[in-house]
This record gives C-alpha cells, structure tokens and sequence, in this order.
C-alpha cells in the first residue's frame, strides 16, 4: 500500500500542497519539502488544509530523510535530474509526479491534453463539453485547480478532462487516460529538457500506456504528431486546418467537419465561433475529436462549440480605452503561442514582451510582426536580447520599461484610436510574477486603471 510508505513531497505551491492534501485524505503522513530557506514554516503551514499533521522541512535535507523516503512525489517545478532528485533515485526511491499520483487514487475515465500551445483553451473547451453530457466531470491538472485535489472525490462514473504539461509527463508511471491529445510540438522549455528531442519524446509519454482500446487525438498538420501518429499504440484520430481527412475533424473552407468512416458532419461554420484566430480552429477541432471519442453526442458538441468564449489570458478582451482594444494573452508564454495572438490581432498593434529565459530564439516571433506591429514595449529578463533580435530585422520602434504598469502607460501613449494594445509576452512570466495569471491579472487592473 502507497499509505504504508515513507513519502517525500517536494516543492510547496499549488501541487505540492495538493499532495499532501491527497496524501493526508488517504491515510499517509507525508513530509512537505522545499529548498528555499527564505520561506517560513508558518507560511507553508497557512497553505496546507486545517488540521494538517504533515512535517515541513525547509532548506537543507536531512541525509536520514534521503536514505528512508521510499516514495518522491516531485512538483512540476522541480527538474527530474535535480542533484538531489537523482541521490535520492540512487537511495532507491521511487519518483511520481503531482499526475501520477492522482491518477493511483482516481477513477473514472480521463482525456488527457499537452501541446506547446492551446492546452488550455482546448482543455477548457473540453470540459464544457463533457459537463452537456456526462453527469460528474472534472477539470483538473496544469490548468489551475490541482490533479490531486479532485482525485478522490472521481468515481467509476465520473469523467476528466486534465491539462497536462511536459514537465508534469516526465515523472508519469501508469497514467492511462482513455483519451490523450497532443495538439502540437514547437520549442519550449529547452532551459529544462536540454534538447528538442527530448521535449518531443516527454510530450509523446502521455500516450506510452494507451492501447487499441484507447484513442490518441493528434495534429495532422503538424510534423512531429503525424510522425507520432504512424508508431502510437491507441487508435489515432486525426484533427487538421490544411488537409481533408477521411477520418477526423478537419476545416472544409468555412466549415468545420466531423467525418466518421465516411461519414461527414458539418459540427459549425468558423463564423459561428466566438474564438478569435486560426489557431482556434485547431483547438476547437481537437476539443471536438476528443469529446467525439468520449462518446459525447454530435449535437452537444455543436452547441457548447458554438456558444464557448476564450478563457482568461488567452487573448482576452480586457477593455477599450479611448479608441484603443486592450487584449491580455499572458498565456503567450512562449514564441509560437505570442505569433499566433499577433496574427489574431485585426488592426494596428502596440505589443508588450519579454519576461524569463527560456532560452529559445526570437526570430520567427519578430518576422510575424510585419506591417501589424508598431510599436514592441518590453520588459525583464529578456528585453535585451529580443531587442537585438528585432534590430537585426530591421525593426526599431522598441521601448524598455521597469514594470508592467510603466509599460503599459507607454502603449496608452503610443497607441492611437483603432488601435490594439497587446501582452503576449513570448516569455514565461517567473522572477517578475508568481505565473502567467498573476501577470494577466495585474495587467487587466492597469489598463482599468487608464483613464477613458
């Protein structure tokens, strides 16, 4: 039994304190580590459930904690092949992450989604289509509320749509959801998998324990997933905005088909979403092939499809403030997710970038900019080296700021009526925000703030 286990969980924000949460319910005494000494015991204790009994370390390690820990649960921020992570993999301790975890004490059935871009949108999307048909869903993973908060509270019944990240794929074991999505591999978070290859290879896990029974819901478009499709043991169906499939939901000009063998439906026309960009389309299109292998009704997916408005920070409307649209895509936190909302913009561009280094060029972000982009206001750790990568394409309206409050005075200053103000930052939103959201939110009150 898991509960009999010496268990170790290590780092304290939202999925280390879902751990212990889990753990605790389920009859363990599971000790909460985190290496930062800066950190006080009472305020990681503020974050754990009333009445919690867990032991929290901080700072350094104890050897004997090392050499009794049987089980390692690792949040996502933690690398795998962190100094102490693998001693402790030496000393014989088994090492799951947050999704693992839930996954031993959930139940039910459960659609899993990664990608680089549109996780969360997808995910969302999903989830709202599940709620039209299925009696207890739950939306969970890397997507805001923990994996491991809901797991007990699934049934047999009960189905899950879950967001997960690479980081979150690297410690899975036995994770089988029923349906898994890749909806497309760009580079990211190299500073963490060291190359693309093994960026590629962590996404492909989600599927590693699928088998014929099961459906692998893949990007026909894009190279890496196509690939993928060819070897997978789940049986694949394909989404795709450039080619028609007889299998799979693709774009038909204006259309978006469902086609089952040889059967076409048309679920609804791109004019009747509420979605803004192209990229929209392949979310809406997997959520669609997702929802279609989970058994949900044609005409219930239609109608949620229809009906369903972009979730927080993902493009999101903020406010018009004297002629000028203000839009908050804080989830932009990498190059290709920003080119896709600066395609999505309709009319002339004010652009807030840069944050953290995740070590990726710049170039195709500033080549999308085109005649669109007038003006790129930046900010962090970043700001230098995107600048000289928009000069050396010829672009030089860039304006550094310290804050984002500053910058986003700036676009007020800049930008002229009819125009779009934008943050989508490229860039991951650490040493400046706790994450991307808190990033948005503070955004959403600047540009409130503005005068009308």
């Amino acid at each position: 039994m898991i509960t009999d286990k010496k268990i170790l969980v290590i780092g304290s924000g939202v999925s280390g304190v879902g751990a212990v949460e889990l753990l605790e319910k389920a009859g363990a005494s599971p000790i909460l580590y985190d290496s930062s000494e800066k950190l006080k015991e009472e305020e990681v204790r503020s974050r754990l459930p009333e009445g919690s009994r867990a032991e929290i370390i901080l700072g350094t390690l104890p050897e004997e904690v090392k050499r009794e820990t049987e089980l390692v649960i690792l949040s996502p921020g933690v690398p795998v092949d962190l100094p102490l992570v693998e001693d402790m993999r030496r000393h014989g301790a088994t090492i799951w992450g947050e999704v693992e975890l839930a996954w031993h004490f959930g139940k039910g059935k459960v659609a899993a989604v990664t990608g680089t871009n549109g996780k969360t949108t997808t995910t969302t999307l999903v989830g709202e289509i599940f709620k039209s048909w299925f009696p207890k869903v739950f939306v969970v993973g890397n997507i805001g509320t923990a994996y491991t908060h809901e797991a007990l509270n699934m049934t047999e019944n009960s189905v899950t749509a879950a967001e997960i990240s690479s980081f979150q794929l690297e410690t899975i074991e036995n994770f089988h959801p029923k349906v898994s999505a890749i909806l497309n591999i760009t580079p990211d978070h190299l500073d963490r998998h060291h190359t693309m290859d093994c960026y590629i290879r962590t996404k492909e896990r989600i599927a590693e324990n699928q088998d014929e029974t099961d459906t692998c819901v893949l990007n026909y478009d894009d190279e890496e997933t196509r690939r993928f499709g060819e070897q997978v043991k789940a049986s694949v169906l394909y989404f795709s905005r450039e080619h028609i499939l007889d299998q799979g939901v693709f774009l038909d000009g204006s259309s978006i088909v469902y086609c089952d063998d040889a059967v076409r439906t048309k679920i609804c026309d791109i004019s009747e979403l509420k979605l803004l960009g192209t990229h929209n389309y392949e979310n809406v299109m997997a959520a669609i092939a997702i929802a279609a292998a989970m058994g949900v009704p044609l005409p219930n997916i239609r109608e949620t499809v229809i009906h369903f408005t972009a979730v927080e920070h993902r493009i999101e409307f903020v406010a018009e403030k004297k002629g000028v649209a203000y839009y908050n895509d804080s989830k932009g936190t990498n190059t290709d997710a920003s080119i896709k909302a600066v395609q999505a913009m309709n009319r002339p561009t004010v652009l807030i970038g840069g944050g953290y280094d995740k070590h990726v060029s710049f170039d195709d972000w500033i080549e999308s900019f085109g005649d669109k982009v007038q003006w790129l206001v930046l900010l962090g750790q970043t700001a230098e080296q995107i600048a000289q990568t928009a000069r050396k394409h010829g672009f030089t309206n860039i304006v550094f700021t310290g804050s984002l409050e500053e910058a986003v005075k700036v676009c007020a200053e800049k930008a002229r009526p009819g125009d779009a103000v934008l943050l989508s930052p490229a860039c991951a939103s650490w040493g400046m925000f706790d994450n991307y959201e808190q990033r948005g939110r503070l955004f959403k009150k600047y540009v409130r703030e503005l005068s009308d």
